[in-house]
This record gives C-alpha cells, sequence and structure tokens, in this order.
C-alpha cells in the first residue's frame, strides 16, 4: 500500500495537465448524460492520495489481522464461492459483453452493480475500459454507433477516475486501455502522459503499452513525437516490431528524413528481416521519391565500407547513403545460388557469431530445466556430451508425419540415410522422438522394432521421457552441436516465442531443413545459400525480402533498389529497360 500512494502521489502532474490543458479533455456535448466534472475529478484524485497516505502500516496489519482466525477451505470451494458472489457473477457477465463487443451494456451493468454496492476489483475495471476503447473508431459512419462510441470515451475516463478512487491499483492492462480511449480520440498526448504515469507506478511497459501513442503521432504526421515514445521504447527495453518500425518508417518518408528512413531499415533488417507487403509499399515508395533522388554520398571511403561489412558479418556496412541520382525500383527474384536476376548482384550468407551461438544454447538450456523435469534434460544434455557431436538433429515425430495422415517409420528412415549422405563424417543424425512412439503403435512391428534397435545401437536415437516436450531436446541438441536440423516445425508457437531473441530466427534460417513430399516422392530442401533479410549492398543498393508461404516451390519476392555510382567496389549490372513497373520473374 506505501507503494500505491507513493505513486497515487505521482499522478497529480498527469491530471493536471489533463484537465488543464488547451487541449480539450473530454467533448463537451451537453447532450452526453455524463459530463466530465475536472474540478471534481482533481479533488476526488487528491482525496484518493490522502486516504491512501494517511493508511500507516500498523492500521494495514490490523486490518489483516482480523481474518487471520477465518476457517480455511479448499481451493474449489473458494473459487464456487466467487464465482457465485455478486462480484463473480459481474465478472462472468462482462466477459460476455467482451465476446460480443457490447459497451453500452458493460456500462449498464457497471451503474448497476454501483447502485448495488458490489466491490469491483482491477480485473472488472480492465473489462470495462477495453470495452471503451475498442468501441471508438469501429463505427464505420453509423451514427448509432458514433453515440455509443462518445458513450465510451467520455464514460472511459470518469470510470478511471472511479477506479483511482476505490483505491484499486491500476496495472499495465488498464493504463493501455485508458491510452487507447484517448489515442481514439487523437490525443496521442495523452496517451503518452498516461505511459509515463505507468512508469510512474513501476509497472513495466509492454509493447502494446506504447502503441496508443506511438500509432497516433505516427498517423497525426507528429515524428518528432513520434521518435520521442521511440526512444522511450528503447529505454524500457521494449523491442519494436514490424507494425511499429513500418509507422516509424512511413512518418520519416513523410516528413523527409532521411537519416531516421535509414536507421529505420536497419532495424527492419535487424528485427524483421521479411517485411510484408504494406511496408514494402512504403519502402517502395520512398525509393521512387524525388526526395530520395537528392540524397546520398558521390564518394566514400572503400575501407570503412569494408571495416563496416566485417564488423556486420556481412550483408550491410551501415554507413549511410551511398551514390547519387534516381534509383531503380525493381520487384524481381533470386535464384538458389542468391542472384538477383534484375541486378545480377550475389547476395550473401551473414555470419553468426559463434559467441552468440554459446550464449543461445546456454540461455536455451536454463530455459529448458525451468520448463521440463530437471532431471530428465540434466540427463540428456550429459548424453549428448557423451555420444555428440552430430551433424544433423531430426524431429522424428515431425518428419514421420510429414505430409502423411499416420505415422512411418519408412519415411524417418529413408530421410535419415539421406542426412547421412550429406554428412561429411557420413554419420547418421540424431533422431529425437518421444518414448511413446518408440514403444507404442507402429513401433511394436518387427520391421520397426529392427529399426530402432539398430539406432540405439548406434547411438543416434534418444527417446525423450514421458513428461517432457521433445521440442526442446531435438532444438538444443541442434544449436549446441552447431549442426543442421530437419523439421518442418515454423517455430512459431508459445514454446518458441519464450526464446524471446533476434538471434532464433537467424539460426533457424542457416540451420533448418525441411522435408518436401511430391509425386516423385521425398526430398530434402536444404537451408538457402545466401541470408533471407534486408541486404545493403557496398555500392548503395539495397534488397529487400518480403514474407513468403511456407511453400518452398513457391519463389519469394524481392525488391531490387539499384542506382549507377562510380565509386564502387563491385559491378553494378543494370538493366537497359527504364520502366518503373519491369518486373524480374524466374
Amino acid at each position: 500500500m506505501l507503494r500505491i500512494s507513493a505513486s497515487m502521489a505521482k499522478l497529480t502532474p498527469l491530471f493536471s495537465i489533463l484537465t488543464h490543458s488547451h487541449r480539450p479533455f473530454l467533448t463537451s456535448s451537453s447532450t452526453l448524460k455524463h459530463t466530465f466534472n475536472r474540478c471534481a475529478f482533481i479533488l476526488s484524485i487528491n482525496a484518493t492520495i490522502n486516504t491512501l497516505a494517511a493508511q500507516t502500516p500498523n492500521s494495514r496489519d490490523n486490518d489483516n489481522s482480523s481474518s487471520k482466525g477465518t476457517i480455511k477451505v479448499s481451493a474449489r470451494t473458494r473459487r464456487k464461492n466467487h464465482q457465485e458472489s455478486p462480484e463473480g457473477i459481474l465478472q462472468k457477465q462482462l466477459n460476455n459483453c467482451s465476446k460480443s463487443g457490447d459497451v453500452i451494456q458493460a456500462l449498464n451493468l457497471y451503474d448497476e452493480a454501483r447502485k448495488l454496492g458490489v466491490v469491483l476489483n482491477v480485473e472488472h475495471y480492465n473489462k470495462i475500459l477495453y470495452l471503451c476503447s475498442v468501441q471508438i473508431g469501429d463505427n464505420d459512419g453509423d451514427n448509432d454507433n458514433v453515440g455509443v462510441s462518445h458513450s465510451g470515451l467520455e464514460r472511459g475516463f470518469e470510470i478511471f477516475q472511479q477506479m483511482l478512487n476505490d483505491q484499486v491499483e491500476p496495472n499495465e492492462a488498464t493504463f493501455t486501455n485508458a491510452a487507447r480511449v484517448a489515442a481514439a480520440k487523437d490525443d496521442p498526448d495523452m496517451a503518452f502522459e498516461l505511459l509515463k504515469q505507468m512508469k510512474n507506478f513501476e509497472i513495466v511497459p509492454r509493447l502494446r503499452s506504447y502503441g496508443p501513442a506511438l500509432f497516433g503521432f505516427c498517423k497525426r504526421g507528429d515524428a518528432v513525437k513520434a521518435y520521442e515514445v521511440d526512444a522511450d521504447m528503447i529505454e524500457s527495453g521494449v523491442m519494436a516490431e514490424e507494425d511499429e518500425l513500418s509507422a516509424l518508417l512511413e512518418v520519416s518518408v513523410e516528413v523527409e528524413n532521411e537519416d531516421k528512413v535509414y536507421e529505420m531499415l536497419h532495424r527492419l533488417r535487424a528485427v524483421v528481416r521479411q517485411v510484408s507487403e504494406s511496408t514494402l509499399k512504403i519502402i517502395e515508395d520512398w525509393f521512387r521519391s524525388e526526395y530520395a533522388m537528392k540524397i546520398g554520398k558521390r564518394e566514400w571511403d572503400v575501407e570503412k565500407i569494408r571495416e563496416g561489412f566485417v564488423r556486420g558479418g556481412g550483408g550491410w556496412h551501415g554507413q549511410g547513403w551511398l551514390g547519387s541520382g534516381q534509383w531503380k525500383v525493381v520487384k524481381t527474384n533470386v535464384d538458389e545460388d542468391g542472384t538477383c536476376l534484375s541486378c545480377s548482384e550475389k547476395l550473401v550468407s551473414i555470419d553468426i557469431d559463434p559467441k552468440e551461438t554459446e550464449n543461445f544454447a546456454a540461455s536455451l538450456s536454463k530455459l529448458a530445466c525451468q520448463k521440463q523435469p530437471k532431471a530428465n534434460f540434466s540427463h540428456f544434455q550429459k548424453w549428448l556430451e557423451k555420444n555428440g557431436p552430430f551433424d544433423a538433429v531430426v524431429d522424428g515425430a515431425n518428419v514421420g508425419l510429414a505430409n502423411i495422415a499416420h505415422f512411418s517409420f519408412s519415411q524417418l528412415d529413408y530421410v535419415v540415410r539421406q542426412l547421412r549422405e550429406l554428412s561429411p563424417s557420413k554419420r547418421l543424425p540424431l533422431i529425437i522422438l518421444h518414448m511413446n512412439r518408440v514403444t507404442g503403435g507402429p513401433a511394436q512391428s518387427p520391421n520397426n522394432r529392427r529399426l530402432i534397435e539398430n539406432w540405439k545401437k548406434n547411438g543416434v536415437l534418444y527417446p525423450t521421457p514421458y513428461g517432457s516436450n521433445d521440442d526442446w531436446y531435438w532444438l538444443y541438441a541442434a544449436v549446441s552441436c552447431k549442426c543442421l536440423l530437419l523439421t518442418n516445425d515454423e517455430m512459431r508457437d508459445h514454446l518458441f516465442q519464450l526464446l524471446g531473441s533476434s538471434f532464433f530466427p537467424r539460426w533457424k534460417e542457416k540451420h533448418q531443413v525441411r522435408v518436401s513430399a511430391s509425386k516423385r516422392g521425398v526430398s530434402l530442401v536444404l537451408p538457402p545459400r545466401y541470408s533471407l533479410v534486408i541486404q545493403e549492398s557496398a555500392n548503395g543498393s539495397w534488397h529487400v525480402p518480403t514474407v513468403s508461404s511456407d511453400d518452398p516451390d513457391i519463389p519469394r519476392k524481392w525488391l531490387c533498389v539499384t542506382r549507377s555510382t562510380k565509386n564502387s567496389s563491385y559491378n553494378l549490372q543494370t538493366s537497359t529497360s527504364t520502366s518503373d513497373e519491369e518486373e524480374a520473374v524466374l
């Protein structure tokens, strides 16, 4: 409670800003039932602060001690009692309103609950604030929905005020929803102030917390404020993703800030790697603009460019725009060797620092021990140290089910033998299979039994124990052995999101082998010989890949951006066509 009182006190400057600013805080329409009373709002906030400050630790201890003599009940009974209480019933009703998007019903439930004296908690308030925020901007010109939106806006801040008055401590979701309401009112300044107050409450902001202010400023064309939000995000250790970087890129293009455009392209390269069609359109618009023609160095230090490539592992130098004149923008493809079919430049495979791999393996091991039975995973690590390293690791369950309805040991064996032929040491790859697959079902047939025993004899089969997720095992083995990983798993689910590292997609691109099935049979799709990432050349040209489907037979679309330059360490080959709409295809 002491932290709450201190944090509440920090809110005073915010609400002074909101109520004394020249900007209208809320709509002043007299037709709305709930009109915002600014003076009363400040008084209620001050009263809340005074009340919290007056509560000493002793008084709180006395309040808590009164419950020490209560009879203990089971967790199941407590859950049932809560569900049947007025608070539990209200939560269920608000959840239903959230599913249907019914803000009016949610507001009616809120009003009725207050009349009946129902004690609202942070979950109740968050659900209502969320509904107030999502309804705004979704009216599609419908006059009835416009009224709903205004009601949600007006009531949203009234309810936020009441929450503070009730001494209910807000959390990240509370501030984020309140910021969304502000942004929907086209007031990103207010959204940003709410974000700052969240930090004053010692609440760690998430990426979504920054969205209302950042997107609001970008939409308004206020690049300076958008950069301020971005700087705050970086300071807080929150990593922007494609939506945020794309918005920052677009506003930078609009205000013709070439340094920021350059920065955002490199941040997209580092974080996103392959861009969506919408982001590609922004990049294309920049290079086609008249202003982009005017920027760039006519002369540069080739040695610094070379140093930049070495420092970054290849594929980019970070020394700024090179060359001058009009950019030639072409949508094209890249062949399997990495040669651009428009400009004939060969893309590179960007190196991974061995130290990064070691650090990633260590963090993966730590996380796996937290998520899996530690004794089981530790036993596997010792087994791998004794029997490894391997040239390849196989996700047995995924490969045995690839493109077929039932698990096939013969298919698994076929690709295992293919990997053996690719191995420099001609050794069989490590096969990770859950114990269920090794002992039951198809494993009981004589042929499959002999196959399994042969793998065990050669020390290349590891059955993951009951209660363990084999994903952790095959991923750790492949990373620690610095070898290929055969799986069709795209590794996008929650487990892999826990890794939270920009290193993982880079590692995956260079090490993942996939299985492709066709009428001709099963074949292996090896990692590309070049990096599927935005690349900046030593002559100033750019190649931007788009996100493609998971089907390896569908060629990925690239944006090739070049212009003539005399000061280049490469011979840039350009097409004689001058059409902006020219496309080169496989």
